[in-house]
């Protein structure tokens, strides 16, 4: 388009310089009028005419690409936004066709095509708009559409030829140390270890949150109309669930951790499922309280609770909010689901070679050295590059082909687990689009909710409640999960968070600040794999006083590292 485009200019200004050559050679009276203008200022007047038509030609075409820059974003928002109206008007008019067969036979259909009998009086499935909450349509995944792309399939092909550079340079360094080739994966069997350990907590969890928070709800659903005293049954109901939650899904994992002494994977995955299971209740009972609190039954009718085998099929649907019913798919593709977990295995291989030859042979060494603040400045900068694939390796395997093998496995329609997060110019968009799935939960109940208990007087507030909380939570997820405390990624999440949050915001639209984003990541990625990394092996070889001056001097070198980062950002956007 644009070489047609220069293409069509440039003849355009030809033809034109052309034209004028041939009107003042054809037109005799002009010559004998202008016989004091020689052929050489005539010639300089038609290349100039032409140079300036070119000139404009170009200023256009930069005007045009300045326009687009600007519309891409807002026309994206209305696409979003006229989606989801047409979900909701289709919607609407599917529950008006529902309402009028119930009237008329007695039946309800569902979205997935089942039909089951109902009393003319009960309501209908709840038709969820934008303004009660996250509306759920069909659409794919952005990867599964930008893969359908030649050139960005060969980007990713690209990255499979680096793992197999990896398998390469791996059988190549054990062949020559040792004589012989060496594929061990001593590493990955280390971190997945007790592996029944973790099956069986997993299966108390799971127990648990499919029969307490359901039959929990039932019990004061059915006892609360009818209560005199409908505030103390609620705030027992409360307390005695809160107990309930703390005990099974708080302290029970915590224990499993530390009384097994599990490995780091296998701590991860406890912990993890034990943050979804509190979430997937949470929202549970968060959206179906006000449900029952606003339906009054009437004498000789019970009250309406959602379905068993809706709140089933929610604790393994790959998202955090309850409804009582998804857009679905047809069918399965079981080629689909079998293709993608083969990448989530590539994926743990890929992992595991950039530990082993990135990351390991070099904090292993650092570990018997002097420690200095030299060594923790190359240390962090060598980190960079494998950080940086690690977040990538993470974000594909799970929010990308983990979510989406069970979204083809229960005919989950929505697949919109994330956003373009790699175009963000801005940190406060990127908070936004990398992961969809819990940046749902957390505007939806914890944003949204603040707002509405404060009557939305203290947006700021709210904004950073979600962010204090985002921060104690993945602060508790590695303080576990690694087995000892060290609050980088606190710091990271509370300060560099928040900051960049503020200053790096949607006003920034300039591709350099997408450059600033990316620099930023890649520093932020170093920072986590070197300091973990060296704390990791300092837990192991620092006797107990070297041990805390390593810690107080990074302390420092962070410090300073977030001064001199907030000043570069200060100056920038001084100068953009």
């Amino acid at each position: 388009m644009a070489t047609d485009s220069n293409r069509l200019g440039d003849t355009t200004a030809t033809e034109t310089a052309t034209r004028l050559v041939h009107r003042n050679i054809n037109n005799p009276n002009a010559v004998e009028t202008d016989s004091s203008i020689s052929s050489g200022e005539v010639t300089n007047h038609v290349e100039k005419h032409a140079e300036d038509l070119i000139q404009w030609k170009r200023h256009v075409e930069r005007v045009k690409s300045k326009v687009l820059d600007q519309i891409q974003g807002h026309l994206s928002d209305l696409l979003d936004k006229a989606l989801t109206e047409s979900v909701q008007t289709f919607t609407q008019n599917e529950n008006h066709g529902n309402n009028h067969v119930n009237h008329v036979n007695n039946n309800h259909v569902t979205r997935d095509g089942t039909v089951t009998t109902t009393n003319n009086n009960e309501n209908s499935h709840r038709t969820h708009t934008e303004k009660d909450g996250k509306v759920f349509m069909d659409r794919r995944s952005i990867l599964d559409d930008l893969f359908e792309i030649n050139h960005i399939r060969t980007i990713y092909h690209m990255f499979i030829s680096v793992l197999f550079l990896f398998i390469i340079s791996t059988l190549a360094v054990d062949y020559i140390d040792q004589g012989r080739l060496v594929l061990e994966f001593d590493l990955l069997s280390y971190a997945f270890g007790k592996l029944h350990i973790v099956g069986l907590a997993w299966l108390l969890m799971f127990s648990y949150t499919l029969a307490v928070p359901y039959y929990a709800l039932a019990l004061w659903g059915t006892l609360y109309h009818r209560s005199p005293v409908q505030g103390v049954l609620s705030v027992g109901a409360g307390l005695v669930l809160s107990a309930l939650q703390a005990a099974v899904l708080g302290v029970l994992p915590i224990y499993v951790v530390f009384h097994y002494q599990l490995p780091p994977a296998s701590r991860f995955i406890i912990i993890l499922e034990q943050i979804r299971f509190l979430m997937k209740s949470y929202s549970f009972i968060r959206e179906n309280v006000p449900v029952i609190l606003k339906h009054k039954t009437k004498e000789g009718e019970g009250p309406r609770f959602p379905t068993f085998s809706s709140y089933l099929y929610f604790l393994f649907a790959p998202t955090l909010i309850y409804r009582e019913s998804y857009p679905r798919n047809p069918h399965i593709r079981w080629s689909y689901v079998g293709v993608t977990f083969a990448k989530i295995l590539g994926c743990l291989f890929y992992g595991y070679f950039i530990l082993v030859r990135l990351c390991i042979p070099v904090f292993m060494n650092d570990s018997n050295k002097p420690f200095s603040t030299r060594t923790l400045v190359l240390a962090l900068f060598h980190a960079t590059l494998p950080g940086m694939l690690l977040l990538l390796l993470a974000f594909f395997a799970f929010l990308h082909c983990w979510l989406n093998a069970f979204a083809e496995m229960l005919r989950f329609a929505d697949r919109m687990f994330y956003k373009d997060w790699w175009n963000s110019t801005s940190f406060a968009n990127y908070y936004r689009t990398w992961n969809v799935v819990v940046h749902d939960w957390l505007y939806y109940y914890g944003y949204r909710d603040f707002l509405w208990l404060s009557r939305r007087k203290f947006r700021t507030a709210a904004m950073l409640s979600v962010f204090v909380v985002s921060a104690l939570v993945h602060e508790y997820v590695f303080t576990l999960g690694f087995g000892f405390f060290y609050p980088v990624m606190f710091c990271l999440f509370a300060f560099f968070g928040v900051a960049f949050n503020f200053t790096l915001n949607d006003n920034r639209k300039s591709p350099v600040w997408n450059i600033m984003m990316w620099t930023c990541l890649f520093i932020g990625q170093g920072v986590m794999v070197c300091l973990y990394c060296q704390e990791w092996y300092a837990q192991i070889h620092c006797p107990p006083l070297q041990y805390h001056v390593m810690i107080t001097l990074q302390c420092h070198v962070m410090i300073a590292l977030q001064y001199h980062v907030m000043i570069t950002l200060q100056y920038c956007s001084t100068m953009l």
